[in-house]
């Protein structure tokens, strides 16, 4: 890899020198103030009166990110993995609705236009990269997605057998008419939303719903538990400064206090 290569591949991904700082605080800036003019621009007031303004604007702003994953693509040393991995497919959505939105320009597709106008907001995302918390929180989501995926499995079972049960006990006429609307009800009264669209009018359709709700509180616990024992285990895989003490994230190669090489 070149020199300048290598130069730019520091400063786009990574943010312990000054430069690399620097274009992590523009970029950031950037996103920020795209992520306004998308929410701006869909109020119709605004619109009405700032549309050529607005338009100009996201043009600056697609043309920017444009560039900016084009750099990316050509600095990183598996473009593949990069463009087929999850930060890859947010910087693609950041600029490709723009793009989008001149293909489908009759008033027939107007609906599609809104859509992807709206999909703009997905740069949202991109602010995630610049918070090591939140790649604490991914890395916990990560580890915990089969025990997870689990639980959820036995929530369904249980929301099926709960919807079947109340469409034998209430039946079609206390609006339990079918069992997927039954399931509804059993999903909507099982995480305490509780609509009140539906509602059980027998006694031992009471008596479920009171044993559905109590089972929904403490259902609601369990993936929290998840998660935050393996927020608990990321927290835990921190590099310790041997200069000046300070913790740095497991996969920091610098010091993010005082600059020095981590061991």
């Amino acid at each position: 890899m070149k020199l300048n290569k290598q130069r730019l591949w520091q400063i786009i991904f990574e943010s312990d020198t000054r430069a690399g700082k620097l274009f992590d605080v523009m970029l950031l800036w950037s996103i920020l103030l795209s992520i306004l003019v998308a929410v701006f621009d869909s109020m119709p007031q605004l619109h009405q009166n700032w549309q050529n303004a607005f338009y100009l604007t996201e043009w600056f702003f697609t043309i920017l990110f444009t560039i900016e994953y084009l750099l990316r693509i050509y600095v990183t040393r598996k473009p593949k993995e990069y463009i087929f991995s999850f930060w890859g497919f947010i910087d693609l959505m950041a600029i490709l609705p723009t793009y989008l939105s001149m293909v489908f320009m009759g008033s027939q597709y107007m609906l599609v236009v809104r859509v992807l106008r709206l999909l703009r907001v997905f740069r949202v995302l991109r602010l995630l990269r610049f918070y090591r918390e939140s790649m604490m929180l991914l890395k916990a989501f990560r580890a915990s997605f089969f025990k997870i995926s689990i639980f959820l499995s036995a929530i369904v079972v249980i929301v099926i057998l709960l919807g079947t049960i109340m469409y034998v006990v209430e039946g079609g006429k206390n609006g339990f008419s079918s069992i997927p609307q039954s399931i509804y009800w059993a999903v909507i009264t099982i995480t305490t939303v509780g609509y009140g669209d539906i509602v059980p009018q027998t006694v031992l359709g009471k008596i479920i719903s009171s044993v559905t709700m109590i089972l929904g509180y403490s259902i609601i616990a369990v993936p929290t538990g998840f998660i935050t024992v393996e927020m608990s285990k990321a927290s835990r895989k921190r590099k310790e400064c041997q200069d000046c003490g300070a913790l740095n994230d497991d996969e920091s190669n610098y010091c993010s206090h005082c600059g020095k090489k981590l061991g």
